[in-house]
């Protein structure tokens, strides 16, 4: 007969599928530090001897890394999406920047659609939150502030889609945008004209989330990234159009 003696699972191995499983779903995020020794032993129930059998398990794998003196922390797991090359490539080649929105507006329309089917009444609540934050920060025209809840307002839509394919993806997408690989963030938060038009753009996708509105959702996420769009046309010409008219200034100095 084919049965096989059932084995007991070691304590390691069923902390490592938990701090897997928080990995893969997002709550544990790049660079997040776990709690010291002690602490996350006692919040999991296990010896500290079963909970260092499965942090080492873990670091070998690369999900986790051990930093003299600071503890233990999520891998920069975003760093592998992309290769330094290919990094610098998207960065000097304005294709890519337009070819990055584009993908953006697909995957954040979609986003949205979902947060307003299958996100939790937390997942809103999270959303709703930012979005009040973001208020404040345009009150106080603080383009740095307004730039990062930018951010995490979109992420934490992502993240309320509950599609984890979809948030690992949209994060390695951000890293990107944090590094200034495409544009600085901040640089469209600093024009007056736009701010305005920003605000009112995620007050649109917020409000159709929290009135669980999946097409209304998927709309406004799109709108705002064809918005974005424009602004980058918009800036992209008038650089272009700023170098030809250096190059005729200097061109007349010398004549």
């Amino acid at each position: 007969m084919p049965f096989q003696r059932i084995q007991p699972e070691r304590l390691s191995r069923s902390v490592v599928r938990q701090i897997e499983l928080l990995l893969l779903r997002g709550v544990l995020r790049p660079g997040e530090r776990l709690p010291a020794e002690r602490d996350l032993a006692e919040r999991l129930g296990v010896s500290r001897p079963s909970l260092r059998d499965a942090l080492a398990e873990l670091q070998t794998r690369g999900l986790l890394e051990s930093r003299a003196g600071a503890g233990v922390f999520v891998a920069e797991l975003l760093d592998s999406a992309f290769s330094d090359s290919l990094v610098r490539l998207f960065a000097e080649h304005d294709e890519a920047l337009f070819d990055y929105i584009s993908f953006r507006r697909d995957m954040e329309g979609m986003s949205a659609e979902r947060a307003a089917r299958y996100g939790s009444d937390t997942d809103l609540q999270i959303i709703d939150t930012l979005y009040k934050r973001m208020e404040a920060a345009h009150q106080k025209r603080d383009p740095t502030e307004e730039a990062q809840l930018d951010a995490e307002f979109h992420l934490s839509i992502v993240e309320a889609s509950h599609n984890i394919i979809m948030l690992h993806m949209m994060r390695a997408m951000f890293d990107l945008l944090h590094k200034g690989v495409f544009y600085n963030r901040q640089m469209i938060f600093r024009q007056r004209a736009t701010r305005g038009d920003l605000l009112a753009q995620h007050k649109a996708i917020n409000s159709a989330i929290q009135a669980r509105d999946p097409a209304a959702a998927k709309a406004a996420a799109t709108a705002h990234l064809d918005f974005v769009e424009r602004i980058m046309n918009d800036y992209k010409r008038s650089e272009h159009n700023e170098a030809i008219a250096r190059l005729r200034y200097e061109h007349a100095q010398q004549g």
